[in-house]
């Protein structure tokens, strides 16, 4: 009888994501560029440089979690590959760890959803319309994020227990997933919205790259959610990994992946000064998930994993 190999495409897509989300995070936590925005952007003193200076804070200090979660998941994996396995016990410790710091990262992004609706940003300078596209584009996007997603984290992490059963941990694993890809869509969205305000409708029109950047994150990533929300409703009550469509699970990771791969290509390959833009400057500049542009690399294994549910 053959000897299964240790190595394999998945084991090495999860080694290559973990790196990237490590490298990653490192560099954005040590970027200080972001440090004394609030006086050139608001102006000294003014309500408007205290709130950015509020949300910076503490969105960096959620930063600084995500920078000690992307350690531990880096230091898990090497030592995963080193001692050729890890023990389910010590494998769950880190999990938890990684999960319980990239919730408070988000848990972070709370004071950015809630402050400009105590203080009805711009309503004294902007219509009635104004102040709620602004609610439904930025507000709305960074409360899910920051409540929904950390919620679900904080939960995963409280279900993963070798000696309890793996229903509870998949249960959350699924919830986590969908409220990731509703708050990814919702969060680039409100970016593309606000893009056109700026810069009209013939940003898309005169530029077929940006139309279709624009229908994929618009069209595509709410197809993406609601598939995702629908997958993980009729597979709550899986009881074992062995028995969850991990093709499915593959396809989903692949094309959320796709979503972050494609739209940094189309700066790569089109970028020009002319086009550059709100949008362009979020993802490529102020996007702290761009990291996920590599975990094609783990749905791929996964959309050949043969599971008891084929």
């Amino acid at each position: 009888m053959t000897e299964q190999k240790f190595y394999s495409p998945l084991k090495i897509g999860l080694l290559i994501v973990t790196i990237a989300y490590f490298l990653f995070t490192l560099h954005a936590t040590f970027t200080l560029s972001w440090i004394g925005e609030w006086e050139y952007l608001g102006g000294g003193g003014s309500l408007i440089s205290n709130i950015i200076f509020v949300e910076d804070i503490s969105a960096t200090i959620g930063l600084v979690f995500r920078f000690a979660a992307s350690i531990v998941a880096f230091a898990g994996i090497i030592l995963y590959f080193v001692k050729k396995g890890l023990q389910a016990q010590t494998t769950m410790k880190i999990l938890k760890v990684v999960l319980v710091g990239e919730a408070i990262y988000w848990l972070g992004l709370l004071v950015s959803g809630v402050l400009p609706l105590i203080y009805l940003r711009g309503f004294g300078n902007s219509s009635i319309l104004e102040v709620l596209i602004s609610i439904l584009t930025n507000e709305i996007p960074l409360l899910v994020e920051s409540i929904a997603i950390p919620v679900a984290l904080f939960k995963l992490a409280y279900e993963l227990n070798p000696n309890k059963p793996a229903k509870g941990a998949i249960k959350w694993g699924l919830i986590a997933g969908a409220v990731f890809v509703l708050a990814f869509w919702l969060t680039n969205t409100g970016l593309w919205i606000g893009t056109i305000q700026t810069k009209g409708v013939e940003y898309l029109t005169s530029n077929p790259e940006n139309l279709l950047s624009f229908a994929l994150t618009t069209i595509g990533m709410l197809a993406l959610t609601v598939f995702t929300a629908y997958f993980a409703k009729k597979s709550i009550g899986t009881e074992t990994l062995e028995k969850l469509k991990l093709k499915t699970v593959g396809a989903i990771i692949i094309a959320l992946g796709l979503f972050f791969l494609w739209n940094y290509l189309t700066w790569i390959f089109f970028g020009r000064n002319e086009i550059w833009s709100t949008w362009y400057a979020w993802f490529l500049g102020h996007n702290m998930d761009l990291w996920l542009l590599s975990i094609p690399l783990v749905g791929l294994p996964l959309l050949f994993e043969r599971t008891a549910s084929d």
